[in-house]
Order: structure tokens, then C-alpha cells, then sequence
């Protein structure tokens, strides 16, 4: 397994922005307005990265400032978690949370977020849920915390 950077890597761009959009069925403007500007971004966020396996996509994550949720005085956020549905069982999910918390460590940041309304998953691996918080879309989700040191 590797795990890249996509701002390293700028030659996974066009792949990387239709793993994202298929993933998560959000419109592919968003993902290449987002992670084409992430590559040239003086600001150490966002990031985006990619899991392959003999050079296919079987994961990725990313680290944002807002992951469209009311606590914005929390970040950096890890979204768009995804282990593909066969490759599951391997602990893959496992170390893309790692790799997220060494990068946000890395960059210089000593904590780390993320939202969801999954339920004794994170725990597994270390993550404390800290309160709930707001979507602009009337939902409300957890939000849970790790150190990123």
C-alpha cells in the first residue's frame, strides 16, 4: 500500500478528483475547484490524499480547514474518509486515520477533527467524542478529536 499526497503528486490530480466525486456523490466541480487550488496554495491546507494498491485508488482522505459544520473554531478536519468496499476488513481505514494524524502533526497542527454519525468505529483507534455539532443542511453530527502529536 502507498498513501500520496495529491499536492506532491500533482500528476494523480484528474484521477484523484473523480475518486472523490464518485465516493461521495458530490458534483465534480467541487472536488477539482478544491483540490486543483490545494496543489498551488501557499496555506498549509487543504490536503487531499490517495491509497493505492499496484497503482489503484482503494482509499482516500483529506485535511480541511471547515468540514460544513458549525464548530468553526475547530480544524484541521479529516473528511472524505473511504476504504474501498473489498479491500474493508485490513485495517485500511486504520492507516489513513494514522497517516492524517502524523500530517496534521506534521503540519504543525496539535489536534485533529472529524464529523460523522458513524458509531464505535473511531473510538477503535483513539478518537474522543468531544460534542455534536450543526450542517448548513439541517443535520447534526458528532464531532470527535484526537491529538495529533
Amino acid at each position: 500500500m502507498l498513501i500520496l499526497g495529491i499536492r506532491e503528486n500533482p500528476e494523480y490530480l484528474e484521477r484523484g478528483i473523480d475518486y472523490f466525486s464518485l465516493k461521495w456523490g458530490i458534483d465534480r466541480k467541487i472536488y477539482s475547484d478544491c483540490i486543483t487550488n490545494s496543489i498551488t496554495t501557499d496555506n498549509p491546507l487543504p490536503r487531499w490524499y490517495l491509497m493505492l494498491k499496484d497503482n489503484v485508488i482503494i482509499g482516500s482522505y483529506g485535511l480541511i480547514s471547515n468540514d460544513f459544520i458549525s464548530r468553526q473554531d475547530l480544524y484541521p478536519w479529516l473528511c472524505a474518509l473511504y476504504v474501498e468496499k473489498d479491500e474493508r476488513g485490513q485495517r485500511l481505514g486504520a492507516e489513513l486515520l494514522e497517516h492524517g494524524r502524523k500530517e496534521a502533526s506534521i503540519l504543525g497542527f496539535r489536534r485533529l477533527y472529524l464529523c460523522t454519525n458513524h458509531e464505535n468505529y473511531y473510538e477503535k483507534y483513539g478518537w474522543r467524542h468531544i460534542a455534536n455539532g450543526y450542517h448548513p443542511w439541517n443535520e447534526e453530527s458528532k464531532i470527535y478529536e484526537i491529538s495529533s502529536l
